[in-house]
């Protein structure tokens, strides 16, 4: 057991309570027939959790973790320290990379023996713990090796190590009963069209990913393959940019039906969007797997990672979720990290605990909207004349454009502009949150 996180009691959900505490993430509370946990399946990240040193751009480390090294007894204390804090959080799923938690080596059967050495470690404590994988994935971004990518790297030996890794990294989740494996192409993409082929790179990103799917089925994985859209951020052009851009992607190379996205708040504001419209994209094309749960600093352009503290956001992130069913077998990771000032145990409690809690908060009053049908009638309400008989004549198959015009025009059609209301929606959804 881990030294870094005594005298840090488990946290209980407590509406009274004036120190750490869940004051509105009750676990088994039953909403809209299902308990919260089952609705946001929180996962605690184990990169920013446990792997961030707490450094940026202009200045070094702060954290200076016990387990920081290189060596495999420092990821033995590493694994220590997470499963401490999950028995702590008492969330129910956790997800990592292989860079996250073992040793990097430049000898590729070294570094999955290590991984696979990290595991055993891992199904027992899981096995201790309950506590499940909700993801894996490779880091193929970190090293130099992968500066031009992965799968898109110019260099097929990088193509190939890549392979590789991801091949050790699915059979290991597939081990550990993990219930999705992402791809998270953080380089997947170019920088200048000057030393640049992006046809081939698209073609060979294609290869790679049918080749993890055509692998997925022969080992037997059940779990869903994900992709995680990330725009600009290190490359300046990514060809995962956002959920639009990644179903035109898997249509073209035909894993529309094999691939589903992992969405992440952080990443949809980059690329322009709001969470909730990448959410409910992905959902409407069928895609919608899992999701990246943070925030960033609005002023500062940048992927931040920040805990979410923002219930409105979280709400109609949840809302278009419920809509569509649920996450399940997806669920909440906590892609967030704590800021560089923030360098105690209690820190990273605090803040997995307050960020479950908006969670929490978030997915009650989207159930409570969905359940008023407090912006489903209002809809209808606005799309109710495509249920008349015209609207059904312009959807029809033997709708023609020449034959919905000379109607119009032998109608005397003159639309009166109508209100969209969205003031008064907004007024609505406040009252719920």
């Amino acid at each position: 057991m881990s030294s870094f996180f005594s005298g840090l009691d488990p946290v209980r959900y407590d509406p009274e309570a004036t120190g750490i505490a869940f004051r509105h993430y009750d676990a088994d509370k039953v909403v809209m027939g299902k308990p919260l946990k089952d609705h946001l399946r929180f996962a605690v990240a184990y990169w920013h959790s446990f792997a961030a040193d707490g450094s940026d751009p202009f200045g070094a480390g702060t954290f200076g973790r016990p387990w920081f090294g290189d060596s495999m007894e420092d990821a033995r204390q590493k694994a220590d320290a997470a499963f401490e804090m999950f028995r702590i959080l008492g969330q129910p799923f956790f997800c990592f990379h292989d860079h996250d938690v073992r040793p990097e080596t430049n000898d590729l059967r070294e570094n999955h023996k290590r991984l696979n050495e990290i595991a055993d470690i891992f199904e027992t404590k899981m096995s201790e713990t309950g506590t499940g994988l909700l993801w894996g994935t490779a880091n193929l971004f970190t090293h130099p090796r992968f500066m031009a990518g992965g799968a898109t790297n110019p260099d097929p030996e990088v193509f190939a190590w890549s392979a590789s890794t991801v091949r050790s990294c699915l059979e290991v989740t597939h081990r550990l009963k993990g219930e999705n494996y992402v791809l998270w192409g953080g380089r997947e993409g170019y920088e200048s069209l000057l030393n640049t082929d992006m046809a081939q790179d698209l073609d060979h990103y294609g290869r790679f990913l049918s080749m993890v799917v055509e692998h997925k089925h022969k080992i037997g994985f059940t779990g869903q393959i994900l992709v995680e859209p990330k725009p600009q951020e290190p490359s300046k052009h990514q060809y995962d940019h956002d959920v639009a851009t990644v179903y035109g992607f898997l249509r073209r190379y035909g894993l529309e039906d094999e691939v589903k996205v992992n969405v992440e708040q952080g990443h949809a504001i980059l690329a322009g969007h709001s969470f909730e419209h990448e959410i409910a994209l992905a959902r409407d094309l069928g895609i919608l797997g899992s999701i990246d749960m943070n925030r960033n600093d609005y002023q500062s352009g940048w992927d931040t990672d920040q805990f979410p503290n923002n219930v409105p956001e979280v709400a109609l992130a949840y809302y278009e979720i419920l809509k569509g069913g649920g996450l399940a077998p997806g669920g909440t990771n906590f892609d967030a990290k704590l800021r560089r000032q923030s360098i105690d145990a209690e820190d990273l409690i605090a803040a997995h605990a307050g960020a479950m809690d908006i969670c929490a908060r978030g997915l009650m009053a989207a159930a409570r909207m969905f359940e008023d049908d407090a912006l489903e009638a209002p809809r209808r309400d606005r799309y109710a004349g495509w249920s008349d008989e015209l609207g059904r004549a312009i959807m029809a198959e033997d709708a023609t454009l020449s034959g919905i015009a000379d109607r119009a025009e032998a109608d005397g059609l003159s639309p009166a502009p109508k209100s969209g209301r969205q003031e008064i929606l907004e007024n609505i959804v406040s009252r719920y949150v």
